[in-house]
């Protein structure tokens, strides 16, 4: 039974328009990026973090909005997609260490809630975790999304502006990248848009010296993202 379920839950994410993840994703979609939806409309990624409710790991139904004045990492998931499963330990080290600088990670699982509630308790997921399968798809399409795939994630300055949107799996250097990107939001340093671009040319910077590094040692593969 356990199968035909898994067959039923792709199809649903086949339907709204995802796959199971992407590689070689780019390092992300400003707000107000427009692109292709399933039937060729534009859709856009919203200015500020659309609000939906959805339990957490005890059942308590909780808001996304739930942590005033945090600048939000949103990250979009499932268990059965391997980018998603590695980049969980990152997740765990961002809140841990950037925890007390105001910035909150959530973890929004499209997926089985047995199947969470068993792998975040195996793996120690120690910051807060959303759960919906229906209402997760639904969380997912608030953003505009179609034909990307998991894992994404938002970040948001502390006023839930959203700052940058990345699809695929985040490395650690492109974490110092994206979150420095948002402090510098908070402290007026630099504008949404700027802090978008330099983030975006800094990332394809990072992914230039790994291409490099890729070519210059024969023999070995360059894992993407």
């Amino acid at each position: 039974m356990r199968v035909f379920a898994y067959i039923a839950i792709a199809l649903l994410a086949s339907a709204a328009g995802f796959g199971i993840y992407r590689q070689g994703a780019g390092p992300g979609l400003s707000p107000s990026a427009a692109h292709p939806g399933p039937a060729g409309e534009a859709l856009a990624i919203p200015e500020v973090l659309p609000d939906f409710t959805l339990l957490d790991l005890e059942g308590t139904p909780r808001s996304i909005q739930g942590w005033p004045g945090k600048s939000m990492i949103v990250n979009f998931w499932a268990t059965w997609c391997a980018p998603c499963r590695r980049e969980i330990p990152l997740l765990k080290d961002l809140q841990r260490e950037h925890g007390d600088a105001g910035f909150q990670v959530v973890g929004v699982a499209v997926d089985f809630r047995e199947d969470v509630l068993r792998y975040a308790q195996d793996i120690g997921i120690d910051y807060p975790v959303l759960i919906g399968e229906h209402d997760g798809l639904a969380a997912v399409n608030l953003f505009g999304q179609a034909a990307l795939g998991f894992p994404f994630t938002v970040f948001t300055d502390d006023q839930h502006r959203i700052v940058i949107f990345h699809l695929g799996e985040i490395t650690p250097p492109q974490a110092e990248v994206l979150l420095d990107a948002v402090s510098q939001v908070n402290r007026g340093e630099l504008t949404l848009a700027e802090a978008r671009a330099a983030a975006a040319r800094k990332i394809a910077a990072l992914e230039a010296r790994q291409a490099a590094v890729g070519l210059q040692a024969p023999g070995t593969s360059r894992q993407t993202r």
